[in-house]
């Protein structure tokens, strides 16, 4: 009952986070018709998802009731984002600074979250990462269908409010799960240093090796969308930019749902992750051999898949390595980085898009190969110092 209250709130926050873009850009049209400060507001909303990731998770690390603290961030998500949406086309100013706000509080419904797992199901972790992992691929295929629909079927104004019920319903599960208060450990009441985390990210090889993997694969993954435009246009199919991109979700959902049942315990999962991605590289090779079209939806199907593999085995390696005083702030960290790299690989592949989309496709899979080596080799080029720390951690 634990895991399945834990999946519901996961579920919910993070359908609401990904549904809340496509709304807020669409209530700034539907209200001003500007575009432009449509970006804006999406950008006031993520952008604190990185900044203020290193301090939200700081604070969950050294608060004592952190399930009043996961309830009220969850309410103050969902209070921000319904109260900036109003604001749109009448203050500017004042609808930025409460998106803000609701991005400020994000970084517990996204890495936060993740990080609770350890102290609610011990034993089953694995399944559990697995779950964690589907909550995303179920966020990513429908928050924005979700969002969309509800703009259709009621208008904008209403879509934000149908994402800010979800949040108050994840807001009541999470209240419900039962997450021991921290208490009589002097180290983690003491509010840590919102670098801590980055330190430990460079100090523990694993860790960072795990990071920097991640990271050289979500800059290629921020392309996919522009990618999967690109292709529609070339085919005059604008249908083919969302079948791309939900091909891609749905063979996360299913290779989630697989390993929720068969987890991956013989490997390490440091090696998981240099494998996955070394393999993701194949189909988008694959797919420059290909004509643009209906073909290469199943290889966008397997690259989705094989990307869950990694996110399960970092999760892994963020709990092993992580030292008990934060790491929520390591989680939190994590997940901003790869939003971080997402958002960077988006921006340069709409600098390359004249290259067209064979390059970008190749680019595309060199960010994995890279992601893959720096997995390998960043543990052996960390010094003796580090690893041996590292070793020390793991025997704790």
């Amino acid at each position: 009952m634990t895991l399945t209250r834990y999946v519901g709130a996961a579920v919910c926050a993070r359908l609401a986070d990904e549904g809340a873009r496509v709304a807020i850009l669409l209530l700034a049209l539907d209200r001003t018709g500007n575009e432009a400060l449509g970006g804006l507001l999406i950008a006031a909303l993520m952008v604190p998802h990185v900044v203020a990731a290193p301090i939200t998770g700081a604070l969950a690390d050294a608060v004592h009731r952190r399930r009043l603290l996961y309830f009220l961030a969850f309410l103050g998500y969902g209070g921000s984002l319904l109260a900036g949406a109003e604001l749109i086309g009448h203050s500017t100013a004042a609808a930025a600074a409460l998106l803000i706000l609701a991005g400020c509080c994000a970084p517990l419904l996204i890495g936060g979250l993740s990080s609770l797992l350890p102290d609610l199901v011990p034993g089953r972790l694995e399944r559990a990462f697995g779950f964690d992992v589907m909550s995303y691929s179920i966020a990513g295929i429908a928050g924005p269908a979700l969002a969309a629909v509800l703009a259709d079927l009621a208008g904008a104004s209403w879509s934000v409010v149908g994402l800010v019920t979800l949040v108050v319903a994840g807001a009541v599960l999470v209240a419900s799960l039962p997450l021991p208060n921290v208490e009589g450990d002097r180290s983690r009441k003491r509010i840590q240093s919102p670098l801590a985390a980055f330190t430990v990210m460079v100090r523990r090889p694993r860790l960072g090796a795990v990071t920097l993997g991640t990271v050289f694969s979500m800059l290629g993954v921020g392309a996919l969308p522009l990618v999967a435009a690109l292709l529609a246009e070339e085919t005059g199919r604008h249908e083919l930019t969302g079948l791309v991109l939900s091909a891609g979700a749905a063979g996360g959902l299913l290779t989630s749902l697989l390993l929720t049942r068969w987890p991956i315990r013989r490997r390490p999962p440091e090696w998981v992750v240099a494998v996955s991605l070394a393999a993701t590289a194949v189909p988008f090779l694959l797919l420059i051999l290909f004509p643009a079209g209906w073909a290469g939806l199943p290889l966008f199907a397997i690259a989705g898949a094989l990307g869950v593999p990694v996110s399960v085995a970092v999760f892994a390696v963020r709990d092993q390595e992580s030292p008990p005083e934060i790491r929520t702030q390591v989680f939190t960290l994590g997940a901003g980085v790869k939003v971080t790299a997402a958002a960077t690989g988006a921006a340069v592949a709409g600098l390359a898009a004249p290259a067209g989309v064979v390059a970008l496709l190749a680019g595309i899979a060199v960010c994995q190969m890279l992601g893959a080596l720096a997995v390998v080799l960043v543990p052996r080029v960390t010094p003796v110092s580090s690893r041996a720390e590292s070793i020390v951690s793991q025997a704790n």
